[in-house]
């Protein structure tokens, strides 16, 4: 194609121009809107923290159970979950949590030469419109 006779078409024709900018205008606008409109999970919890209050060291450790729920309208993957110290441990299903529906976060404490008060948190990474969810468990240890 003949560069100069197409730059002295768009140089005559203004109409032309225009068009072609309301064309590219109304194709990034509706790229945008799309992206706004995709399907996104939403995982959420009644509960983010857990208070043990004050446990013995000698009972051994303690557990609760966070269920996580699924506010979105595309399925919610948990990818992994992650404690902040050794002494906790998650357990969860990697299985996908369709909209409006629940899963359960277990998440044991080992008090166990830890006396004292405590405050631990749990990461969860998932597909959710915002990556990371934290929990947090906290109490005392005698």
């Amino acid at each position: 194609m003949n560069f100069q006779r197409v730059k002295s078409y768009f140089k005559k024709n203004r109409t032309m121009k225009r068009i072609v900018f309301v064309m590219i205008a109304l194709l990034i606008g509706i790229g945008v809107a799309t992206a706004q409109n995709a399907k996104k999970a939403v995982i959420s919890s009644d509960n983010v923290e857990h208070d043990f209050g004050t446990i013995k060291e000698a009972d051994g450790s303690v557990t609760h159970t966070f269920v996580i729920k699924n506010t979105g309208d595309a399925p919610l993957v948990i990818t992994r979950v992650v404690a902040s110290c050794g002494c906790t441990t998650p357990q969860f299903s990697k299985e996908p949590i369709a909209p409006g529906q629940t899963s359960k976060i277990d998440v044991t404490y080992n008090p166990a030469g830890r006396p004292g008060q405590f405050v631990k948190t749990i990461a969860v990474y998932s597909n959710g419109k915002d990556g990371t969810f934290t929990l947090r468990i906290k109490g005392v240890v005698e």
